[in-house]
């Protein structure tokens, strides 16, 4: 009997590709923080004897990409209590 597909490495780091892409076209740290949830769920899909029912291995994912988009967010954030001003237009 074949593998469930969430229990797929490959498919988990298909996503993070996907999820990857999409910060770059919609930047703002959101799809970030899923991307590596997805990569290291990947990896750990890699391990011998790792096998996982759905809702585990979703939760695996949810904690792991919260863990990420907080680390993301405090390393990339501006100090607290500063607002990102420009001062000349990129056009001139």
């Amino acid at each position: 009997m074949a593998d469930p597909f969430w229990t797929i490495w490959w498919v988990w780091m298909a996503g993070a590709l996907v999820l990857a892409i999409l910060e770059v076209l919609l930047p703002g740290f959101i799809f970030l923080g899923f991307a590596v949830g997805a990569a290291i769920t990947g990896l750990l899909l890699l391990l011998p004897d790792f096998s996982v029912h759905l809702a585990v291995l979703l939760l695996i994912f949810a904690a792991l990409s919260l863990i990420a988009w907080l680390v993301l967010r405090r390393v990339f954030a501006l100090p607290h209590g500063q607002v990102k001003t420009f001062d000349h237009d990129i056009n001139e």
